[in-house]
């Protein structure tokens, strides 16, 4: 029986983030949040990946035998990403240059392989889909969050170029904090893995004191009905 749509999206987005969570794609993670809106182009890419993939597993689990399974989930998800990267430099060039090496590298994201091999050759293609989507998500969610705050602390704003990198559209998302710059060492590697460890531990911190509240609401006594 597949998983509750709602279950799968919250552990998509938080109880399994894949960066916060599962701890992987960080080569991804640390390599292209230096700011908000490369963050948010790579994991709208990698979402699309994850959820098509992740149909096609599922669509193709009683087809493929188990010998031969894993090189054809990387086949799969190889020829998904060069679509992906030919549409990226067809119609978004702009970001194709700021990611194209780093759109090429998602055939070797873990995180996609991983949901083929443990959710998708196991379940239906409805649920395969939102969990691969909802997996997008939750990566996307991280990648933004840490590149917002490496922005904002090392050059002092946020979103910048996005409507150089997303379209005019996102122009509304750039943000100048102040006019002073910011800490080199934010937008330097070890920025990514300070924001990042600070990030863990406030996410550990949280689900701490939520798991808290949880078990004290539910050992809340009873208090019967007043009788007439």
């Amino acid at each position: 029986m597949n998983p509750p749509v709602k279950t799968l999206v919250r552990d998509g987005i938080w109880d399994n983030n894949v960066v916060f969570a599962q701890m992987l794609a960080l080569c991804p993670t640390m390599a292209v949040t230096t700011s908000g809106a490369n963050g948010l182009g790579m994991g709208l890419a990698t979402t699309a990946v994850l959820a098509t993939s992740n149909v096609l597993v599922a669509l193709l689990r009683g087809v493929v035998s188990q010998e031969v399974r894993i090189p054809v989930f990387i086949v799969l998800i190889a020829s998904l990403v060069t679509v992906v990267d030919m549409a990226l430099n067809a119609w978004l060039h702009e970001l194709y240059k700021v990611l194209g090496l780093f759109i090429a590298l998602i055939v070797v994201n873990c995180a996609i392989l991983g949901r083929a091999e443990a959710f998708a050759s196991r379940n239906g293609v409805r649920a395969s889909f939102v969990d691969g989507l909802a997996m997008g998500l939750g990566f996307t969610f991280a990648l933004v969050v840490i590149g917002l705050i490496r922005e904002g602390l090392g050059s002092g704003t946020l979103f910048a170029q996005a409507s150089q990198l997303l379209g005019a559209r996102f122009a509304f998302l750039e943000i100048r904090l102040h006019e002073h710059g910011g800490a080199l060492l934010m937008i330097l590697p070890p920025g990514a893995f300070a924001v990042m460890g600070f990030l863990l531990a406030g996410k550990r911190v949280l689900d701490a004191r939520l798991e808290t509240r949880r078990g004290n609401a539910v050992a809340l006594p009873q208090i019967p009905p007043a009788s007439a």
